[in-house]
């Protein structure tokens, strides 16, 4: 089986590792499937049909890679796992997140560029949510692959 993708790996410190991962291509060949039935396969991983293409138009795989960037970030993806739960303030991801407001405040505004988060607000507050449930999918597939659970 032949598995594609980019992957950027980088330690900080002691042996801790923040995986920044960019789906740019999977493409999946299955020879064990082709041995056992004599036909072609179009099963790739875990039983997915893989007949027709995961991202097949030029702009989405573009809008894809840039928001897939924009949530790599280690404290960013921090943000979504807080997130998660639920619309908060910016006052109670920073507390939840431990760093100053405005660097959340620049991190946040990357994720709303990419309309991974909206935003609604309540006098002088601001709320942050994620724009759609499947991100939180998205987050807890990459927990399971990438994170020991």
């Amino acid at each position: 089986m032949l598995i594609r993708r980019q992957a950027i790996l980088a330690d900080f410190g002691k042996r801790q590792r923040h995986a920044s991962v960019v789906l740019v291509l999977i493409k999946v060949r299955s020879d064990v499937c082709k041995r056992q039935s004599g036909a072609k396969c179009n099963k790739g991983i875990q039983g997915i049909n893989m007949s027709k293409k995961l991202i097949d138009k030029e702009e989405d795989i573009i809008v894809a890679a840039e928001s897939m960037k924009a949530m790599a970030h280690p404290l960013r993806l921090k943000i979504l796992c807080v997130l998660a739960t639920g619309e908060l303030s910016v006052q109670d991801i920073v507390e939840q997140v431990g760093t100053t407001q405005s660097n959340i405040s620049q991190h946040l505004a990357i994720l709303r560029d990419k309309d991974i988060l909206t935003t609604s607000k309540d006098a002088n507050r601001v709320y942050y949510r994620i724009s759609d449930p499947r991100t939180v999918k998205l987050v807890g597939m990459m927990r399971d692959v990438f994170c020991s659970v």
